[in-house]
């Protein structure tokens, strides 16, 4: 089999804030997430695994490269979006420190960035750019690609013609993962 597999990093004990860029490990209920998803994924082979550069995509992938035996190749292209002065808090801490630029940034999104953060524009071309090399690769091989949402989402919007809505609903669970291969991907999740 060749393709992509896109699958979202496992839970960590910043879920509910904006973890762009900050890197933290894997919680415990991300450790079972991971086994869960590692042992759904079996008897899967893989060619190889793509990662992001940050810890929490890191670990889910080594738990994954551990099962298929496939090596994992880390890239910083794969990161979520950063968020600048917002990174690790949740939302309603963001609008209590400036509820104007808060609303302003829901109306405007994604054509406004964080305060410091990366403009999507730059985020998204950063991820298509990447995703146009996978799937090139991905003609002769098998990967799995672990990385976040936000990265997940540009895929599901870009490449595969889903809604914004859509592509939250796929993406919302962690180690939740769609299959990139045809033109209606597979999906799986896991809680």
């Amino acid at each position: 089999m060749t393709g992509l597999l896109f699958i979202r990093h496992a839970e960590t004990d910043m879920a509910g804030t904006f973890c762009g860029h900050s890197d933290p490990s894997i919680n415990a209920r991300g450790q079972k997430q991971v086994a869960h998803i590692v042992s759904s994924l079996m008897p899967e082979t893989f060619d190889e695994i793509y990662s992001s550069d940050l810890r929490r995509a890191i670990e889910t992938a080594a738990s994954l490269s551990q099962a298929s035996a496939a090596s994992v190749t880390t890239t910083g292209s794969l990161r979520e979006i950063h968020f600048g002065d917002w990174e690790g808090l949740t939302w309603t801490e963001i609008e209590s420190r400036d509820a104007e630029y808060a609303r302003q940034w829901i109306e405007a999104f994604p054509a406004l960035p964080a305060p410091n953060g990366e403009p999507f524009a730059s985020f998204e071309a950063r991820v298509l750019r990447e995703v146009d090399h996978l799937l090139s690769l991905a003609n002769t091989r098998r990967i799995a690609v672990v990385t976040h949402g936000g990265v997940m989402r540009v895929v599901l919007r870009t490449v595969l013609a889903y809604n914004e809505q859509q592509a939250w609903e796929v993406t919302k669970p962690y180690c939740s993962s769609f299959d990139c291969t045809g033109a209606i991907p597979s999906q799986r999740t896991i809680r």
